[in-house]
């Protein structure tokens, strides 16, 4: 068999995530350790084991495993092959230590949407550009996992407020290039950035971060249509760079910006 230690470590510009880490190992086991941070724990491949206070847990196929912060814990391989992970390193300011002893009780998540949002916040994390995603996608997963620890505590949100999300979106459309955090927003509409990422979604049928990129892929159209090159554009339409636009733009339109511009008709001269 051959022994991989395999990793990828980051730390996005993104707030409350300490860590991005990526790993691949088949041999390696961790001894008894603790972080200063919530761990929020995918296996992607295999399987592992691991004591939290005294008692043993496993992670299934499906799980969303979360280990609470300043608890020992340890970590090894249930089958031979190792196993995969992906890893985010959450502050507290995401999830306080009441939550602790909740999670200490019931550290695994049998949950296909948390799961889902966690490996889509992944994504996000791995490209420059899309922090305005990320955070949002962090926000409800944050709030997904209070759900979990103290169901009573969470406050339904379905009621969309139409105001407030039309005070995100002229927001959005005044920042257009330069962009905005969730934070920076929930702060100057005045809500809970939760709410604004709900209340939005509800009224739009998109969350910000989608919209601001759907905007941003019009805007990259006209310009090409009247010739610009694509990396001229990206710069020009609040993109990170040409990828981040080329990424979005074949996502919205099926083609990369290049082609669009190419099969475009006639132009003036």
């Amino acid at each position: 068999m051959v022994v991989r230690r395999e990793v990828s470590a980051w730390r996005p510009s993104v707030p409350g995530v300490v860590e991005v880490f990526h790993a691949h190992f088949t041999e390696y086991a961790y001894p008894m350790h603790v972080h200063d941070a919530w761990t929020l724990l995918l296996v992607d491949a295999g399987a592992v084991r691991y004591d939290l206070d005294r008692h043993e847990h496993g992670t299934p196929d499906g799980t969303v495993s979360l280990l609470p912060p300043h608890v020992p814990h340890n970590g090894s391989p249930i089958t031979e092959d190792g196993f995969r992970k992906r890893v985010l390193y959450l502050d507290l300011s995401r999830l306080d230590e009441t939550y602790i002893g909740p999670a200490v009780d019931t550290p695994d998540f049998l949950d296909p949407v948390l799961r889902r949002r966690v490996g889509q916040l992944h994504t996000a994390l791995a490209h420059p550009g899309d922090e305005l995603e990320a955070e949002s996608r962090l926000t409800l997963i944050g709030e997904r996992l209070r759900g979990h620890l103290r169901p009573a505590l969470v406050k339904d949100g379905r009621d969309a407020d139409h105001p407030l999300a039309h005070r995100l979106r002229e927001l959005l459309d005044e920042r257009l290039l330069q962009g905005v955090t969730l934070q920076e927003a929930a702060g100057l509409v005045h809500a809970h950035p939760a709410h604004l990422v709900r209340a939005f979604s509800g009224a739009y049928g998109m969350p910000p971060h989608q919209y601001l990129m759907s905007r941003r892929v019009e805007r990259a159209r006209r310009l090409l249509l009247a010739g610009g090159a694509p990396g001229e554009v990206a710069a020009e339409t609040g993109f990170y760079d040409q990828s981040h636009l080329s990424r979005h733009f074949k996502r919205l339109v099926g083609v990369a910006p290049g082609r669009y511009r190419d099969s475009s008709g006639p132009r003036s001269r």
